[in-house]
């Protein structure tokens, strides 16, 4: 029911934005990382964020950065908050002006948020070109994320979200809709098109989890590369996931009380996961990160974001199988990549299967306008199978 969708605005106080700036001012800063030799070394990022990159961004964040230009494109967008199982959930909502255009859910992952869409929500909604397919665009926060309410109670895993998300839908008279996401969108879009067929025409992912216990019999040298790349980061690079799945409210702490180091946690993210040679701002502003990071830091959700991977962490269920029209894209530099014969083991009836030349973890973020055609001839595919 409209009834229960209260429009929102976001507005931070003038004394939040100055606390920031003065506790980025204050900052005790660690000494340099250890270097191999003299000169560009391109394992430079090999322990961390390098601490002369970080000063850079925390300068722009502390005298250069616009906040308020953030918050204006969020409201210009269109904001709003609901109540499901009595957890406050925000959303922005954009309707597209096209009569023929599709409901369509984007979900976010960790670390990211609505920000990565912001770039997208208008041309997907009032695409440029007419044959172009047009959606209905909604964003929503994850629980414990940016403007949504910080669940008290365990419980809000990835089943739970999905099934928030079909009940938001409703309550906007989407009673059927198409649904597109990564990292942790991508868990629940699967989660999507497995449980609720009834709602879901079909899904667009960047994340396909095959079931476990696959052969690597019959891949070829890329896909046996894929699984090698992907068994490596899990073993070597992921200590991030295992501390929020085991210990979310430690590292908490330290996220919801220090900028820098809640901007260190997760610029280290998007320079590791993203297609570029060294900095993520080769592919991605400084503005639209720090937009990320400093909606993080003024809705107080560095703990309460990291729960998601107590809640949901190798929770897929293994038997979840997915009947919908699936579109999938591998892009080249995202931290987990599925052979397509993996995947079918999971996704039924996979209409559109993409393997882009360039992109990382965030492509909506490092190449929009492919990202945009992408998603747009993906869920074509999809809907043109319900017809």
């Amino acid at each position: 029911m409209l009834s229960d969708v209260q429009a929102f605005e976001a507005h931070a106080t003038d004394a939040d934005l100055d606390d920031l700036r003065a506790r980025l001012a204050a900052a005790r800063l660690p000494e340099a990382e250890t270097v191999y030799r003299a000169g560009p070394d391109p394992r430079r990022w090999e322990q961390g964020v390098p601490l002369a990159d970080l000063v850079d961004v925390v300068n722009y964040w502390r005298t250069g950065y616009n906040w308020r230009s953030f918050e204006e494109r969020l409201n210009r967008i269109g904001q709003f908050r609901t109540t499901i199982d009595d957890l406050g959930i925000h959303f922005l909502h954009r309707r597209s002006a096209r009569a023929d255009a599709t409901p369509l859910i984007l979900t976010h992952g960790w670390p990211g948020s609505i920000a990565e869409f912001i770039d997208v929500v208008d041309e997907l909604a009032d695409p440029k070109d007419a044959d172009a397919p047009a959606f209905h665009v909604v964003v929503p926060s994850l629980p414990g994320f940016g403007y949504s309410d910080k669940p008290a109670t365990i419980g809000w895993g990835t089943e739970k979200i999905a099934a928030a998300w079909v009940e938001l839908m409703g309550r906007l008279g989407y009673s059927k809709f198409v649904a597109h996401g990564g990292d942790w969108g991508g868990n629940i879009t699967t989660v999507l098109g497995g449980r609720f067929p009834a709602h879901v025409l079909g899904i667009h992912t960047l994340f396909a989890e095959a079931p476990p216990g696959l052969t690597t019999d019959g891949l070829t040298a890329v896909e046996r590369k894929w699984t090698e790349e992907t068994r490596d980061f899990w073993r070597h690079r992921a200590a991030y996931a295992k501390q929020q799945a085991t210990r979310p409210q430690t590292i908490g702490y330290s996220l919801v009380d220090s900028p820098v180091g809640l901007l260190a946690w997760i610029l280290d993210k998007f320079a590791e996961w993203s297609d570029t040679e060294d900095s993520p701002f080769e592919t991605i502003s400084r503005d639209r990160i720090l937009d990320d990071v400093t909606l993080y830091w003024l809705t107080r959700t560095g703990a309460s974001a990291a729960r998601i991977y107590y809640e949901s962490h190798n929770s897929l269920d293994p038997e979840l199988r997915v009947d919908v029209p699936s579109a999938i894209s591998m892009y080249p530099r995202d931290i987990e990549k599925c052979p397509r014969p993996w995947a079918q083991e999971r996704y039924r009836q996979i209409v559109r299967w993409r393997s882009p030349e360039s992109g990382g973890h965030f492509p909506s973020l490092e190449v929009p306008e492919h990202f945009v055609k992408d998603l747009q001839e993906g869920l074509a595919a999809v809907l043109a199978t319900n017809r």
